[in-house]
């Protein structure tokens, strides 16, 4: 009976409703698809800026995520808003130019919106994540004695992204730097050990 049902209100259907249901049933079921897999943070993206075919600009020296306009998620978003208001438009009784120009706005709309909430939640994602490549260049405390040569470990307080952190530091000098003396980073050793050297004032 169901199906009987379908069938008729199917065949009721004006030939540009039929092609916008075509177009939004398959984008509203793959968006939500979509939106389960990255709630539950299994999300991979297809068409970002890594596979060639996403828009990437502004994006930052350290790696951080720019700006992705034409990605899977924004695609779907596209025709799955283009979709359901051009429904809405039709049954409103507008023309079909008019029907196609608002519903192509509405979803280009939708995708600005969507690249703008990835980019900036990327952006808060990148900031709460310590890049320990910043510290080069900058100088800070000696708080644990670091031994002279990479006879072992010490404790340097420097300053990376804004936030005092107190980092595991080796040097390369003749001579142990001593608690607080003021060590400089020369660069980073295993992606998280600092190697110093002492400022001399």
């Amino acid at each position: 009976m169901m199906l009987l049902d379908i069938s008729s209100w199917w065949a009721a259907l004006a030939f540009s409703e039929k092609i916008y249901w075509i177009i939004v049933l398959p984008a509203t079921v793959l968006f939500i698809i979509q939106l389960v897999m990255t709630l539950l943070g299994s999300d991979t993206d297809d068409m970002s800026a890594d596979g060639g075919t996403g828009l990437d600009i502004d994006g930052d020296a350290d790696g951080g995520v720019g700006w992705q306009f034409f990605t899977y998620k924004n695609v779907l978003g596209f025709f799955m808003l283009f979709g359901w208001t051009g429904l809405g438009f039709l049954n409103m009784g507008l023309g079909l130019f008019l029907v196609i120009l608002f519903s192509a706005t509405c979803g280009f709309v939708m995708m600005v919106v969507m690249a703008a909430l990835f980019y900036y939640i990327g952006k808060l994602d990148q900031n709460g994540t310590m890049v320990i490549e910043r510290a080069i260049g900058r100088s800070g405390d000696v708080y644990l004695r670091v031994p002279a040569n990479r006879a072992g470990h010490g404790k340097v307080m420097v300053e990376i992204q804004g936030t005092l952190r107190e980092m595991e530091a080796i040097t390369d000098d003749e001579k142990d730097l001593p608690t607080g003396s003021v060590a400089l980073v020369l660069e980073i050793v295993n992606n998280q050990i600092l190697l110093v050297t002492q400022v001399l004032y």
